[in-house]
């Protein structure tokens, strides 16, 4: 019994230093901006460049407005899907992985060709930055939702709401959404996370975000970039500590509404 509990525990070890020593090579380095000796120098440059604030936020609205486009478009989508035409549900996954397959930098020239000129010219306007970053979560966004309702019992919950008298409206944001709180959270964050880290889209369609910051300071400086990374991983590491500390608790919620 020792003999096979030993190679799945040295497997779990060599998986975490050749996750976590490169971190560590990485945080090591962001810290020795200063010859011979460790500190926070990088930081603080990162930290009190102008641009980091201007870009950050800009980021961040793209990232709240996305997600809530992304929300707003697919669960009502993936809800209708469950609900009416499951036999569909094969090439909405095929849609929504599309963004796998194509790459971001066709993607980008595509909308450009497309949107700089009339009927619709939305080039110079962040809806259409908004509009590639919602297609681009969709592989995120659609497995997070279509995971929630797969623990739901969606045709019990709508026949029981329509018999108590409640709209569509009232089905999905009043049953539905509530029911899908941690499948949401999940795919939230996931989104913020990509949206945050982007580069090909923003860069090419001449937006000041956080990712084409990232690449310029890492054209001339050696150590802010590390700690850029450093910045973005922990960044990363709050929003799956954010989906745990706001998920827990939540896990069974919706068998539970589902049984009722």
């Amino acid at each position: 019994m020792k003999k096979v509990a030993f190679w799945p525990w040295l497997w779990v070890v060599l998986g975490g230093l050749y996750f976590l020593l490169p971190l560590y090579a990485t945080l090591d380095f962001s810290l020795r901006a200063k010859r011979g000796v460790l500190g926070l120098t990088a930081y603080a440059s990162v930290l009190h460049n102008p641009k980091f604030v201007q870009t950050f936020a800009f980021s961040l609205r793209m990232a709240v407005f996305t997600i809530v486009v992304s929300i707003l478009l697919m669960v009502p989508t993936v809800y209708w899907v469950h609900l009416r035409v499951p036999r569909l549900r094969p090439m909405v996954e095929f849609v929504t992985l599309l963004p796998f397959v194509v790459p971001a930098i066709v993607h980008v020239f595509g909308l450009i060709k497309t949107y700089s000129q009339p009927p619709l010219v939305l080039v110079v306007s962040p809806a259409l930055l908004v509009g590639a970053y919602v297609v681009l979560s969709f592989p995120y966004m659609y497995r997070a939702i279509d995971t929630g309702l797969r623990a739901l019992d969606v045709r019990t919950l709508t026949e029981a709401a329509q018999s108590l008298g409640a709209g569509w409206g009232t089905i999905l944001f009043r049953v539905i959404l509530p029911n899908l709180r941690v499948a949401l959270l999940s795919g939230a964050f996931l989104t913020f996370s990509i949206v945050m880290g982007e580069l090909t889209l923003a860069l090419y369609l001449a937006w000041p975000a956080f990712g084409p910051f990232m690449y310029q300071i890492g054209q001339n400086r050696a150590y802010e970039p590390a700690a850029l990374a450093i910045i973005s991983l922990a960044l990363t590491w709050l929003s799956i500590g954010l989906i745990q500390l706001f998920g827990r608790g939540h896990a069974g919620q919706a068998q539970i509404a589902g049984a009722k």
